[in-house]
């Protein structure tokens, strides 16, 4: 006879599914967001922090600083934000392995509340070299967050929905961005007094996650896997999947951690040495790089031109440029919704296609724009086309290959190298799209088209469909791509036999 005083199953279970959902959102509004946030809101000040660049110059030496040293000073405050990117990225992988996933994310709040403060104090301090520094530190947060936030939400989702989990760090970057983009309106913060206040404002999402991460579980996979400890284990996944049966994600978890068991973590250059992870390295540095060399960036610099030859007034410019922002967060959700029943390949494929079309078109619109009035419109229309189907498959199932095509202990490492190829892209494409414009002119496209083409090309020959698989079940059949002609057991298998021979 069932127990009078027993809780009904269904308001349990309801209630442990927002814990996942609340997990998802303090990582969420912490770590990608404030990517999307920083990259965002520089661009609505770059006027005024350049007058006050040339007015502290000039107050130091009693001239004003040279015309060309000026867009040279901007340019480093705008480069060292990839630089720390990149050092953050190589500081992502031992820092998950060391202090573990969610305190990883917590401590890297520590960049970004240094970087705020020395944002806030430097117009009073007189020092466009703060502004440099918290650049580098919002940089180097950015660069642990982009890497560790997938991670930890990749292990503390279940498989089912592991995929539209970790597409959520896509959506906080959209959301990121239209969020700067808002509050850089001038009739917001982006006015010549209130830029210090702007820039600041990133310590907002960051006392956000001091305040509700904590209360949050730990990955159970790093619990399991790295610490060992089975009941932290037990309790974390306890919370984040209610008072369902978990005997058969215990037994996954108790596979992955015999396929591990007697192995360390890999280091990052071991990954390209090791035969039985060439499938994984190959595709994560192929669609790594895709992702940033497709040209969505390079839409997002060309955007305001665009809007202008389409007759848009300047003053209303910004305000178009937030329709970019909210295609982009579109498409992301969209992405999350049907990610689990279409697959990761069909996204990243259509997304590539989509994007392949879609800047033909937009070559031909610039090739055309003087001969035929309505070109301008049509051009601007491809802008957001085009960054509608980044948002769908690219933008967000590229960040989900680290997690799910490599192991437990080979993970940290796989989002240092595709860390460290983000951003290192990020900042050449930066670099050099200037020059690519300049050389190039209506036809800068093209390299791009050809990146996306091949993205297409190699997702639908080479990159196996990880939809619905544990993680055990992937490393089997990426075993059995990478030796085709071998009979013994998957990779996990031998790793256990070698280790007991030992």
């Amino acid at each position: 006879m069932e127990d009078e005083h027993e809780p009904p199953l269904q308001p349990r279970t309801q209630f442990q599914g927002r814990v996942l959902l609340l997990t998802i959102c303090a990582a969420g509004i912490g770590g990608t967001f404030q990517f999307g946030y920083n990259l965002s809101i520089i661009n609505a000040p770059t006027s005024h922090i350049q007058e006050f660049t040339n007015e502290t110059w000039r107050m130091r030496t009693g001239r004003p600083l040279p015309d060309h040293l000026v867009p040279l000073v901007w340019s480093l405050i705008v480069s060292l934000h990839p630089v720390g990117g990149l050092l953050g990225a190589l500081l992502a992988g031992p820092l998950a392995i060391t202090l573990g996933r969610k305190k990883s994310l917590l401590v890297n709040n520590i960049f970004v509340v240094a970087a705020a403060t020395l944002f806030g104090f430097s117009r009073r301090a007189g020092s466009f070299e703060m502004i440099m520094l918290g650049r580098l530190l919002v940089g180097v947060s950015a660069g642990v967050s982009m890497n560790v936030q997938p991670m930890y939400l990749g292990e503390s989702a279940p498989k089912e929905l592991r995929g539209a989990v970790a597409m959520t760090s896509a959506i906080f970057t959209a959301l990121g961005i239209v969020m700067g983009q808002v509050v850089g309106l001038r009739e917001l913060l982006g006015g010549p007094q209130a830029w210090p206040l702007l820039l600041a404002s990133c310590l907002v999402p960051g006392v956000l996650q001091l305040a509700s991460l904590p209360l949050l579980p730990e990955s159970p996979r790093y619990l399991l896997i790295d610490r060992g400890d089975s009941e932290a284990c037990l309790a974390a996944l306890q919370r984040l999947r209610g008072p369902a049966d978990l005997a058969e994600e215990l037994a996954e978890l108790e596979r992955e951690r015999a396929a591990c068991q007697g192995r360390r973590a890999r280091r990052p250059w071991e990954l390209f040495r090791d035969r039985a992870l060439r499938r994984q390295v190959a595709s994560l540095v192929v669609l790594g790089g895709a992702v940033e060399l497709c040209g969505n960036d390079a839409v997002y610099a060309y955007a305001s031109a665009v809007f202008s030859q389409a007759r848009i007034p300047p003053e209303k410019v910004q305000y178009a440029a937030i329709g970019t922002g909210c295609c982009e967060l579109l498409a992301a959700l969209l992405s999350c919704v049907v990610i689990e029943r279409v697959g990761r390949r069909m996204l990243l494929m259509v997304g590539y296609g989509l994007m392949t079309c879609w800047g033909s078109v937009f070559t031909a619109a610039l090739c055309l724009q003087s001969s035929l009035p309505w070109m301008p419109y049509l051009a601007m229309s491809c802008v957001f086309a085009f960054i509608l189907s980044f948002g769908i498959g690219p933008a967000g199932v590229t960040g989900i290959l680290a997690t799910e095509l490599f192991d437990q202990m080979a993970r940290p490492a796989a989002y240092m190298v595709c860390g460290t190829l983000m951003w290192t892209m990020l900042f050449l494409v930066g670099l050099g799209f200037p020059f690519i414009m300049e050389g190039l002119s209506h036809f800068l496209y093209v390299p791009f088209l050809c990146v996306c083409v091949c993205g297409a090309v190699y997702t639908g020959f080479f990159l196996p469909e990880t939809r619905g698989k544990s993680f055990v079940d992937i490393s089997e059949e990426l075993h059995r791509l990478n030796f085709p002609g071998w009979s013994q057991g998957p990779a996990w298998r031998r790793e256990v036999i070698r280790s007991t021979e030992l």
